[in-house]
């Protein structure tokens, strides 16, 4: 009997990547809970990338006193900004078609 496929480290690579190129322009993840709309950056949703990015330290919480109550904002950590850097590099190199067919099929 075969054993059960582990999940994916990263679910949605081509939101990953999208998520990593707007926190390493300096943009902000936000967590305003699940009620809310759950995870948002730039004001679109963050379906699956905020879970390997908190589990692997690649972004950290930070403070924004001018920001709403009950909200959190997390930024890339240094780790998250070097991986960013050579994620990013990396995705570059690929051929076009496929980072086309990525985004199609996660």
């Amino acid at each position: 009997m075969a054993a059960a496929a582990a999940p994916a480290i990263i679910a949605d690579r081509g939101e990953f990547i999208d998520v990593l190129r707007a926190l390493w322009r300096g943009h902000v993840l936000v967590h305003c809970g699940e009620e809310a709309g759950g995870w948002l950056l730039d004001g679109g949703r963050v379906f699956t990338s905020y879970s390997p990015l908190l589990r692997y330290g690649l972004v950290r919480e930070v403070s924004n006193p001018q920001g709403f109550e009950h909200v959190r904002y997390f930024r890339l950590s240094e780790r998250g900004r070097a991986f960013a850097e050579r994620a990013i590099a990396a995705w570059r190199q690929r051929p076009l078609l496929e980072r086309l067919l990525v985004r199609l099929l996660g």
